[in-house]
């Protein structure tokens, strides 16, 4: 069977690396694989799956496009049309689309090439994005526009940022008319949370079955190292947390707020800073740049006392199954899609506070574990062939 996958990026960040665990599974299936991306460099071990569509100047010209005109979507028109060209060589039994956002592929075009080809088309969301007409999340806003026509989007500087004009009510009816021709089309969603607003919005004709995320259990595991070593804090409990771009919804400023009600037996480490963040850290806050090391992740996760995922909009974070199959317990808060895999190991706290974090962070109950129920990524794969057809 052939199957490509559509996703921004090819083995780097979570939804990169949730595409390269299907493939590899899929390639050690005997099926063949490729992943067509649009961002970020490829590791090694996965440039055989890896299709660019487009170069770094059709993204920026693309990324512009968006921040002036809100036109997320409708850049990268002749590398989309390229890309056509290569999918239709290459033929493939099922297209599985990711995150179709992110400045490098031209969904009108893409969607009207599904609708003739008449293929089986898989949708895994990662977000909301495809039932908006603009953002990625709304939750935090409180926003259920999205339900009926979204207009005058109040959240321009939340990606995908705009400088100047507002087209969600335009961009809403356009992926209205796109998304609901695809005559084969099944949506797959991490989430019950996220299933649950997919059927309330326009997409609600089609199926939509839930796939939990998956991380392969045989490299993130209970692991010794001397991380703690190297960071210089030896007699210290880690209080750990993860992400591929921090702002005020991945939860930095409850860090920031964190970092002053915590004693002095404990540390914050912040993977996936950039460097102007980690020049402003408090004391007590160590701040490491993004990694795609996924040895150095497996240590600071074996290393950490807690896993603090402070989001405040997510689907199902992957880092908090890393974390998890790490033997660390995970405390988050009940936002979107965290609180379902933190339930595996850890604690949710009902209120979205800092003071909830600091006395669950406290208790003395957690203990490590290799009996984390994490769902391998193998057992994703046979879920996804179930719906491929093979």
């Amino acid at each position: 069977m052939k199957i490509l996958m559509i996703n921004v990026s090819c083995g780097s960040g979570s939804t990169g690396r949730i595409c390269t665990d299907i493939a590899t599974e899929l390639d050690r299936k005997g099926h063949c694989v490729r992943i067509a991306y649009g961002r970020d460099d490829v590791p090694n071990q996965y440039k055989k799956y890896a299709v660019k569509i487009g170069n770094n100047f059709s993204v920026c010209m693309h990324g512009l496009r968006a921040r002036i005109f809100d036109e997320m979507g409708y850049g990268s028109v002749k590398a989309t049309k390229e890309f056509i060209g290569w999918i239709e060589d290459f033929n493939p039994d099922i297209i599985h689309l990711h995150n179709i956002h992110g400045y490098y592929i031209n969904i009108k075009i893409l969607f009207e090439y599904l609708r003739k080809a008449n293929k089986k088309v898989i949708w895994t969301l990662h977000d909301c994005w495809c039932f908006t007409g603009h953002c990625a999340y709304f939750d935090y806003v409180q926003c259920d526009k999205w339900k009926s026509g979204c207009k005058k989007c109040s959240q321009r500087h939340e990606y995908p940022a705009r400088w100047i004009f507002d087209r969600s009510k335009k961009n809403y009816e356009l992926k209205k008319n796109l998304f609901t021709n695809i005559k084969d089309l099944t949506f797959v969603t991490p989430s019950y949370w996220l299933a649950d607003l997919l059927k309330e919005s326009f997409l609600s004709e089609y199926p939509v079955k839930v796939i939990h995320n998956g991380i392969d259990t045989s490299v993130f595991k209970p692991t010794q190292s001397d991380i703690k070593e190297k960071l210089g804090i030896k007699d210290k409990k880690i209080v750990l947390g993860v992400a591929s771009v921090w702002d005020r919804r991945k939860g930095l400023d409850t860090f920031f707020e964190l970092a002053k009600k915590i004693d002095d037996s404990y540390k914050i480490v912040l993977v996936g800073l950039n460097e102007k963040q980690i020049k402003n850290l408090p004391t007590n806050i160590i701040g490491i740049e993004r990694t795609d090391s996924v040895d150095e992740l497996v240590q600071l996760y074996s290393s950490a006392d807690v896993f603090v995922n402070p989001t405040l909009e997510d689907n199902y974070p992957t880092t908090n199954l890393e974390a998890i199959a790490c033997g660390t317990p995970v405390i988050t808060f009940n936002t979107g899609g965290s609180g379902e895999s933190a339930t595996l190991y850890g604690k949710v706290c009902e209120n979205c506070t800092v003071d909830g974090l600091v006395k669950n962070i406290n208790l003395n109950e957690y203990f490590k574990t290799n009996d984390t129920g994490v769902v391998d990524y193998i057992n994703v794969v046979k879920k996804y062939l179930e719906l491929y057809g093979g």
